[in-house]
Parts: C-alpha cells; structure tokens; sequence
C-alpha cells in the first residue's frame, strides 16, 4: 500500500523516479540536481549543494564553517556519519574570551573551519564526479554573481552594522556599505578563487597550503586564535551513529557530542503515548511532547559534551519508562533551559526576534539517487555570517561557534584547547525494515532537536506527506515554563496548554525562529521519491 500522504500544504510535495533533492536555496537545489542529471550520485550532489549555499546563502553556511552528513550508499545496511566539526583553536583558554562578546562574534569566535574539509572527504570516499563539476555550479554562481531574494536580503540586513566593521566583510556581501536589495546580483570574485584552489588543490590546499595560510595570516594579524598548526592538524572523521525504534522505525543520527540523542530520547519517551490517537497538535499532544522535550533537554545538557557518557543506558526503553514517568499529564514542568548553567538568568532575546533567528544561522539540506546513495547534512557558520568577518582574500567568512561553548567552569561544555563543542547539528535519517525511508532535518540552534521530532512525528504517526510535515505550525520549549508556538495553532488549543500551566507566546503564522526543515520520502512501494522543502526560508524541493 502506497504511502497516505495525508495533511495540508501549501506546496506539493514534488515527485520523482531518479532522484531528488531539498535545501534551502532554489539555486543550491538546482546544483544539486544538475549533478544526479549529468550521471552523478547523491554524495557528488551534496557537495554542489553545500557549496552553492556557501554563495547563495553565505550568512547561513559555507566552507568556513562545521557541519554532518549522514550518508548512506547504495546496498547498505545502516548509514554512516561524517563529522566535519571543528575543534576549539590551541590557544582557546577561557581567559582568551574575557572580553564582552568575544566568544560570540569577532575574529576570536572561530572554531578550525571543518566544512571545506567534509565536502572534499566525502566526495573522495564516495563521488564519481570529478571535484571540477562539483565545484562548477558554485563558482558559476560566485563569479557570475546570483540575484538576491527577498529573504536573503532581509538576513543581510540583520548583519549589515557588523559586516561593516570589516572591510573585507563589507566587500564581500555589500554594495557601497548598503545591504543588497532583493533583485541585485552579488558576485563574489574572491570566494570564486578560493573555491578555483580547492578544485585544483583539494583538501591540501585548505588545510595546508594557500587558503589555510591566507586564514591563519589574517587571524593573527588581528587578534585571532586560529594558526596553521590548528589548520594543518585538522581532519574530519568517520563515524558510526546512534540509534532508536520509534514505532517500528529506526532512527538514525550522529554520536555524541552530537546533540541528536535528545530528539531520539523525546521519540522514546512519547512512544509510550498514543499520539496519533490525541491528533496532530491538539492540547494533550502538544502538552505530552512539550514535557518530554524538557525531560530530554535536561539530559542533553547534562550528557551530550562528554562522549563517554552512557549513550546505550539514556536510549534504552527502559530509561525512557522511568523518564516518562516523570511527566504530569495536566500540569506543565519546568524546564532549566537548553543550555548549561549553573545558575539560570532571565531570558534576554526575545523568542522569535530577528536577533534571535540570527544566531541560529544554520542549513539542512538531503540528496538521493535511484541507485540507494542518500545524504543527509546539517551545516552552519553559525550565527549570522559566522564570526562576520571575512579572513583576508579567502572570501570566507568563518564560524563563531564558540559561542557555543560554555565558559562557566562547572559546565561539561566549557570550552579548552582543541576541545569539540556540544554539537547541536544533527541530521537524520529514517529506515524501515532495513531500507531507507524518510530524511527530514532543520536548522534552529538547539531548536533543531525540538523541530526535528515534530516533522518526524506528523510523517510516522499521522501520515503526512514530507511537505505537510514540514509546513505544519511548531512550537519549541523555553526556560521555565515558556512556550512559544506558531500562531496558526488554533485558539482553544492555547487556552488548554494555558489552563496546563505553559506560559504561551504566539508568534507569527509561519517563522524561521522554528527552523527551516527540509525533506525527502521515499514511498516504500515504489521507490518514488517525495522531496519537501520549508517556505519559512527559501527552502525549494526538486526531482527527475
């Protein structure tokens, strides 16, 4: 029986026999697609997608940030993981970060870039394009220039007065000091060179030859952490991930520190309730998965940075039973928030700002072939633009996932010397019976292990199609007893998590503060691909 892609769209979800692809730019995804028409695979696509995105969505990703991928190839019996994130630079002492937002912005905020280095691994592991068509697509787009959208233009703005504080940001993404208006074309010559030397140079010229220079010649000159000794000993690694059942399905994501084990605890904790019975996103549903959200946040903070934590015992079913316990079905609990304290502050950005959305400046995009190969990637720089500042004539701008560290001693975050950060990416995928059979991810910071569980569920309990699971209203958990939500859930429903307890705060119909997820699912009788992408971004999905 064919897939029931139930539930309400906007969008069709677009179909195909040869392969598919989602991200979060139309031109990344047509990168992509180019790659699997021309006789490539779904690893070859991946890489054109992630380095268009570096171009037409350079405040989101790129080579100077960290990322995963998920990967499957063809006959495969489980996915493997690629870990492209970088560690803290040598020099990285919490004392390096006394100054006020230095570890959240600037030229000390850094971590060793780690995507350029993922992109050339896995396309040398598994691609059948030479790295020259792969590259193709972005340097078009880079050296020719691409016309700004209406989106782009408006997270630009958000990072205009900080780009202007480096010339070498300001002559990369504005013109004449101003942010791009939506239909201008942005060219960026340098960052086309520097993609030029990796083609011909691959992951040497990164990590030790002229780009990596270039990176560490313009770090140290201004203050900066990063040196050719943190560049040149940087490598990306394989890995296996970790795993659940939900409901006959086995979810797979990235090990720890990777911060995927909260979602796969949420799913875990919720399979003890009928959730397609209390229906999509009713009182009770959204009350029950709000708390064993806040259950696993805890967890995660508590666990995630420290790979020797027990990863097998907090998956166990038996954990989850003790767990869920915990949860009061009419009451809401508190929660401590998704990042480690000691002590807890008020909240100082508002949920669902601009300023917030911004420092969750990550993409997700998912790629797959007729012969079995899938890719599922979750990459950032970051907040907006990273760092914001352009290293020199590389035309990249780098991570401040520092930020992402902890400098609270007590904290098993707290960041040190080549140290790997909590990792909030975590892409995903779904297998069925020892196949394939759903990819679904988002951006959002620590919001991605919230979101991702919600578009997962509408697709395995409720049948949805990828882009009605995507497109439905989220909500997230905050501090304390704090749940925004997306205003298109109905009013009464708010009034029962209301009357539960939770203090609600209604945002817009459709915001990218609950991220930007993309999709692909493959009908299990057909092979046919689905491909779903969010028009909270400019989230576009293609297939042949």
């Amino acid at each position: 029986m064919a897939w029931p892609n139930r539930g309400l769209a906007h969008r069709p979800a677009v179909t195909g026999r040869h392969g598919a692809i989602a991200s979060a730019h139309p031109l990344a995804s047509l990168a992509g697609l180019a790659m699997l028409q021309r006789g490539g695979n779904a690893i070859d696509a991946a890489v054109a997608v992630a380095a268009a995105l570096n171009v037409v969505e350079p405040y989101m990703s790129g080579a100077g940030g960290v990322g995963y991928m998920v990967i499957k190839t063809a006959n495969a019996t489980s996915p493997i993981v690629l870990d492209y994130i970088g560690r803290a630079p040598a020099a990285a002492t919490p004392d390096q970060f006394a100054n006020d937002n230095a570890k959240d912005d600037g030229i000390r905020s850094p971590l060793v870039p780690g995507a350029a280095g993922g992109w050339l691994t896995a396309h040398a592991r598994f691609g059948t394009l030479d790295r020259s068509a792969v590259f193709a697509p972005a340097i078009d787009l880079a050296e020719n220039g691409f016309p700004v959208t209406i989106k782009n233009s408006q997270f630009m703005l958000n990072s205009r007065d900080r780009l202007r504080q480096w010339e070498t940001s300001s002559r990369a993404y504005l013109h004449q000091g101003e942010t791009p208006a939506p239909g201008e074309i942005l060219i960026q010559s340098d960052l086309a060179r520097t993609f030029r030397t990796l083609v011909e140079g691959g992951i040497d010229a990164f990590y030790r030859g002229p780009i990596g220079k270039e990176i560490a010649r313009f770090s140290q000159a201004h203050g900066g952490l990063i040196t050719e000794e943190d560049l040149a000993s940087y490598e990306p690694t394989w890995q296996e991930p970790i795993t659940t059942n939900y409901r006959g399905y086995d979810i797979f994501c990235p090990p720890l520190p990777c911060s995927g084990m909260q979602y796969l605890e949420t799913l875990n904790l919720v399979e003890g309730f009928d959730m397609a019975e209390l229906g999509q996103n009713s009182t009770q549903y959204i009350h029950l998965l709000a708390e064993a959200m806040k259950l696993a946040v805890a967890d995660r903070t508590t666990y995630a940075p420290d790979p020797a934590s027990p990863i097998a015992q907090l998956l166990s079913k038996s954990y989850a039973a003790e767990r869920r316990a915990l949860i009061d079905p009419d009451r809401a609990g508190y929660s401590g928030g998704e990042r480690f304290t000691s002590h807890k502050l008020p909240q100082e950005i508002l949920p669902g700002s601009m300023e917030s959305i911004m420092r969750e400046s990550t993409t997700h995009f998912v790629t797959a072939d007729a012969d079995g190969n899938a890719v599922a990637c979750t990459q950032t720089l970051g907040g907006g633009f990273g760092s914001g500042v352009v290293h020199g004539s590389t035309g990249l701008s780098l991570n401040n996932f520092a930020h992402w560290f902890d400098l609270d001693p007590e904290s098993p975050n707290v960041i040190a010397p080549n140290k790997k950060v909590e990792m909030c990416l975590s892409p995903s995928q779904i297998w069925r019976d020892g196949r394939l059979f759903c990819m679904v991810g988002t951006p959002g910071s620590f919001g991605i292990m919230q979101t991702t569980p919600q578009m997962m569920m509408n697709v395995l309990d409720h049948g949805f199609s990828i882009q009605a699971a995507i497109e439905a209203p989220r909500f997230r958990t905050g501090t304390g007893m704090e749940l925004p939500i997306e205003g298109r859930v109905p009013a009464e429903v708010l009034d029962g998590l209301r009357q539960k307890g939770h203090e609600v705060n209604v945002l817009d119909n459709w915001t990218p503060f609950f991220g930007g997820g993309q999709g692909i699912m493959i009908d299990p009788d057909s092979g046919a691909f689905f491909a779903g992408a969010d028009p909270r971004r400019d989230g576009y999905g293609l297939a042949f």
